[in-house]
């Protein structure tokens, strides 16, 4: 597989296949979606246009259906071979989604046009992160909701990624660091719409095994290096 592109790292083989898997789904993208949808607070966006930015295989389609319910759901990825899985998983959940063959940082829909932008587990493949970020603000609309979960270089720079798993390490970012990513393009948001989970998945040091057999404890929130950044960021709606 050819890794690099100027714009993204693809996925490994093994990468791909374990976005088609149940850990995936049930511990990875439904625990984001879930938590997103709190971080927006009530009530929660509903109905209107909404963005999977790096769809991959479209197994978020049917969650995000459910916990937004979008009137127009698009599905971007740069891998057609995702884009042709993506039309395939929206056909067997019965969910009209539109798919495009793109690139984050240049996305063929028109400013102003996006309710929702969701970004999950897209942002640490993307080479020129602030030209996405620039496009996602773009075509969101004035008051629009950017859904936005990411790992943080503490996750991505472990020996396990590392070695099962290709990015571009010199993008990678804390969880400050996105956080203030977000700011300096313009995006708003406060504490309440921010969350730093701690899962054991996210923890590839051991996973989580020295604390569920007890051997020690997790450290508390702001003694830990944060391995994953949840927010519900907005665009304003008067500039």
């Amino acid at each position: 597989m050819n890794y690099a592109s100027s714009t993204y790292v693809e996925e490994t083989r093994i990468g791909f296949r374990f976005l088609s898997t149940f850990t995936w789904q049930h511990h990875v993208l439904r625990v984001a979606i879930n938590d997103l949808k709190k971080l927006c607070g009530e009530p929660a966006p509903q109905g209107g246009v909404l963005l999977d930015v790096g769809c991959g295989q479209g197994k978020s389609f049917r969650l995000l259906q459910d916990a937004f319910q979008p009137q127009r759901l698009i599905g971007l990825d740069a891998d057609p071979h995702s884009i042709a899985l993506s039309r395939a998983e929206a056909d067997k959940e019965q969910i009209g989604a539109e798919l495009i063959a793109g690139d984050c940082a240049q996305i063929d829909l028109p400013d102003a046009s996006v309710d929702i932008v969701f970004c999950h587990q897209t942002f640490h493949h993307l080479v020129e992160q602030e030209r996405a970020l620039a496009e996602f603000w773009r075509v969101l609309t004035p008051g629009g909701v950017l859904l936005f979960a990411e790992s943080t270089k503490a996750y991505i720079d472990t020996w396990v990624i590392r070695w099962f798993f290709r990015h571009p390490m010199h993008v990678q970012k804390s969880a400050d660091g996105y956080l203030q990513m977000l700011r300096e393009q313009g995006f708003v948001f406060g504490p309440q719409q921010v969350s730093l989970p701690y899962l054991w998945w996210s923890r590839a040091r051991d996973f989580g095994l020295l604390e569920r057999w007890h051997l020690k404890q997790p450290p508390p929130p702001g003694k830990r290096e944060e391995t994953l950044v949840n927010v519900a960021a907005r665009k304003p709606a008067v500039p």
